[in-house]
């Protein structure tokens, strides 16, 4: 973990928010490193879909956990937290800020809560059982049971995530207690001291900016780089190849969709991605929001008067 009581600035907020371009700004400012909070930046191969800092950015400020692990490899966030908290500490030990910068709720918590990974034994006839009932019934039956057993994991939870709601429900029965419980058993201190910020972006504005971006994508080769995964082996079926973007283009390239339908379907799907962020993001009274509209270089600007406030108390 990092050094006790050291500074961790995290930088939050929806994708397409400029998360990415604010991070780099500040950590060339004010002498920092980026560990990335993002879910998918960690598979190799994935760029384009995965808005993954270009080379040329990594050369002007180190980034930490991007393309460490091959789309096949299974990458969870226990291993995720166990990562991130290492680079944070050697980012303190060298005497530079660790800015922690996504939009994976989930992968954020991980680093700025005590959250203690449930060690469970898999039971694979429970884990067949509930996927077939999920075949059947829908995946959102399954969610209404776990909010009955667990409200607090299927508050943030989203009702088709099907992975996620089979493991909540796996524990509970497996334990007698809701997962979220669990994971509060556990100290409470942190060796952190956290500031945390988030980008705000008018709703209006940001749905623009995801059409542009996903079309940006699409012109910077989205389609050639999923059929690059594809012809390297890797099955639409793994979990790195069910991300937005991939599973909508790899379905195209099958020729289940036109490329039309696809842009659409990736276009709707991280609009969704979105909203889902923001509720979550706005839940955590910790986060002080910066306006983001008008360009990086505010924001950067807004944030750092903001910390030099803070930090020169």
């Amino acid at each position: 973990m990092a050094e006790e009581g050291g500074d961790l600035l995290v930088l939050v907020g929806a994708t397409a928010s400029g998360k990415s371009q604010v991070a780099l700004e500040l950590a060339r400012r004010v002498g920092g490193e980026i560990v990335s909070g993002d879910s998918m930046q960690v598979y190799r191969y994935m760029n384009v879909g995965t808005a993954k800092p270009s080379l040329s950015d990594r050369a002007l400020v180190p980034h930490h956990l991007i393309d460490t692990h091959f789309p096949d490899e299974e990458f969870s966030v226990a291993a995720y937290q166990r990562l991130a908290r290492e680079a944070i500490s050697s980012v303190a030990a060298r005497g530079r800020l660790p800015i922690l910068a996504g939009g994976s709720w989930l992968y954020i918590r991980a680093v700025t809560d005590c959250y203690c990974f449930v060690e469970v034994e898999t039971d694979w006839g429970m884990r067949e059982a509930l996927a077939a009932e999920a075949r059947e019934r829908g995946t959102a039956e399954l969610h209404r049971r776990l909010a009955r057993v667990d409200p607090a994991t299927a508050a943030w939870v989203h009702p088709h995530d099907l992975r996620r709601i089979v493991r909540a429900l796996e524990v509970y029965h497996r334990t007698g207690r809701p997962i979220s419980e669990l994971q509060r058993s556990q100290p409470s201190a942190l060796p952190y001291r956290l500031t945390m910020i988030g980008l705000d972006v008018g709703r209006p504005e940001l749905y623009a900016r995801i059409d542009a971006r996903v079309d940006h994508m699409v012109r910077a080769g989205l389609r050639e780089e999923v059929r690059a995964l594809l012809a390297r082996g890797y099955s639409p079926s793994l979990r790195s190849m069910q991300a937005l973007g991939y599973k909508e283009m790899a379905a195209h390239l099958m020729g289940r969709t036109t490329l039309e339908e696809a842009v659409s379907q990736i276009k709707r799907g991280t609009r969704s991605l979105a909203r889902r962020q923001l509720i979550a993001f706005r839940r955590d009274r910790r986060i002080i929001w910066v306006q983001a509209s008008v360009s990086p270089s505010a924001a950067v600007e807004g944030i750092e008067k903001f910390l030099e406030g803070k930090w020169n108390r």
